[in-house]
């Protein structure tokens, strides 16, 4: 499977190298580029406009985007990878930051990934976010995770089972406007969950 890392432009910390594999596809987006250094990691492409940051001087393939377009740069490199089919995308520096709306508008892409179906995880120091689809069932092992929270996403997130965590649920119905699913905690190796209509995030935090 073709694994790629989106890199956005929320600094991050050392630590995350343990996401970047040997041989990943590695797309930074505008200033993203600048967490290459701390994760070392060689960039394959370079997707902006470069208004947050200057266009480096680089070896690295760049696509040179206009500062008037639908999509973010984030978005961009997103549907770039799908059409080239990367299967798996971890996108890092998406979370957190300054500006609240881009990291919505970074859970909007990872979306719009999952519902193409490729296995996409946005991923900082303390928490890892997954995507619920119908159809799919989501596994995740339990790790150095302790909390497991779901959220319905665009709508009513209906049929929805969780298996292995304190709380199950067996064709529950989530709606946004109560967040029923937050705060679970695996009591399982692993938890599954799967649900028939709608689309989830599901976020994994570390204990506090």
């Amino acid at each position: 499977m073709k694994h790629a890392i989106l890199l956005s432009a929320v600094p991050v910390d050392a630590a995350m190298k343990r996401y970047c594999r040997p041989g990943s596809f590695v797309v930074a987006c505008d200033a993203g580029y600048r967490n290459s250094d701390c994760l070392g990691v060689h960039l394959n492409l370079i997707v902006g406009d470069f208004d947050s940051a200057p266009q480096p001087d680089t070896d690295s393939d760049t696509i040179v985007l206009p500062h008037v377009k639908d999509d973010t740069d984030t978005h961009y490199a997103a549907k770039w990878l799908l059409e080239n089919g990367y299967t798996q995308v971890t996108m890092l520096g998406a979370l957190g930051g300054a500006r609240l709306e881009h990291t919505i508008a970074n859970l909007s892409t990872g979306l719009f990934l999952a519902e193409h179906g490729v296995d996409v995880v946005l991923a900082d120091t303390a928490s890892e976010i997954h995507y619920l689809v119908p159809g799919k069932d989501l596994t995740l092992q339990r790790g150095e995770w302790q909390y497991l929270s779901v959220f319905p996403w665009d709508g009513k997130l209906i049929g929805v089972d969780i298996e292995g965590a304190y709380y199950s649920l067996h064709g529950a119905e989530l709606v946004p406007d109560f967040p029923l699913g937050v705060s679970n905690e695996f009591v399982e190796p692993t938890v599954t969950l799967r649900c028939q209509a709608g689309h989830g995030i599901v976020v994994l935090t570390r204990a506090d």
